[in-house]
Formats: structure tokens, C-alpha cells, sequence
């Protein structure tokens, strides 16, 4: 009987989780997709991509991430795996950097490779405006976004969708 009270449970867990997803036209998103060299996340469904966002990247965008510092963007296969309301970025994803290559060759390397890699919202004060930060890739290693389309990410991308940042 416990048995069936569990599982009961979990498939209410697992629906509850599904319906507060947004779709779009429909569609709920497999994957995102970051190509850095064109400054895009697109959001995929069906291997295809049905919405693409302008965003910004670390300082020094050529080249995958090394360790902690360095300003890069990470290049891989990776998942959100948590997310948060931030005073500084407003919204908040958190990417599962460093996945498994990436602490290999860290330890290899002898180097700490960093984390805390999002993909956030985008500074707005009156001392820094938010266009002040659309085309320039300013961030110590993240993604960030206009606020407004990461507040529609936000709400079309599930905890576990995979991200897949290429060069």
C-alpha cells in the first residue's frame, strides 16, 4: 500500500511540474541551443529551432571556458539545473558547468574550473540602463539576456532541459 501512496505521489509531482511549463505556439522546448560566434540561444523543439535571442558572453568570448577567472564561456553539453531570483541579474538559470570533461581536464591541468555559470537577466539601473549591456559581451563567463526575453525563457525552460553551447 505504501507503495502505491509513492507513486501516486511522484505522478503528481511530475504533473504538477509539467503544467506550470509554458508552451510555445504549442510546442514545449527540448533543448537550448547557444552559438556563441552569432551571439544566439535558440530554443529547440524537434531538432529545430522556433525561437532565437540576442545575448552577451563572457569578456573573452573565443574558446571554451579553462578555470575560474578566465571570462570565457563554457562550450559543452549541459543541463539547468536550478534557478533563482537575482538582485544583480534579475532572473536567473543555472548551467551544470563544469560537466564531467570539464573537471577532467581541470584536474589535469592542475586548475580550478569555475562555475556559477547562468544564464541571467541584465543589470537595470539608472547608473547602467539595460541597452547599455545588449551588445557587448560583458559578463565574467555567463549568458545574459534583455530582461524580457529572459523572463520568456524563463518561463518556457524547465529545470533539466539541456543546453548545448557550441562554439
Amino acid at each position: 500500500m505504501r507503495w502505491l501512496l509513492a507513486l501516486f505521489c511522484l505522478s503528481f509531482v511530475s504533473v504538477s511540474q509539467a503544467s506550470a511549463v509554458e508552451t510555445l505556439n504549442g510546442k514545449v522546448i527540448e533543448k537550448i541551443l547557444v552559438l556563441k560566434s552569432s551571439h544566439q540561444l535558440q530554443l529547440i523543439n524537434d531538432g529545430k529551432p522556433i525561437k532565437t535571442y540576442r545575448i552577451s558572453l563572457g569578456k573573452r568570448p573565443t574558446g571554451p571556458k579553462l578555470m575560474e577567472g578566465d571570462k570565457r564561456t563554457p562550450e559543452g553539453f549541459y543541463w539547468v539545473d536550478w534557478r533563482k531570483v537575482s538582485e544583480r541579474f534579475n532572473l536567473a538559470m543555472h548551467v551544470s558547468y563544469p560537466n564531467i570533461s570539464d573537471a577532467a581536464r581541470s584536474r589535469r591541468e592542475g586548475v580550478d574550473p569555475g562555475g556559477m555559470i547562468m544564464i541571467h537577466g541584465t543589470p537595470d539601473t539608472e547608473e547602467n540602463p539595460e541597452n547599455l549591456f545588449h551588445t557587448l559581451d560583458w559578463t565574467d563567463g555567463c549568458i545574459a539576456m534583455r530582461n524580457m526575453d529572459m523572463r520568456e525563457v524563463w518561463n518556457l525552460v524547465p529545470d533539466g532541459t539541456m543546453i548545448e553551447i557550441r562554439p
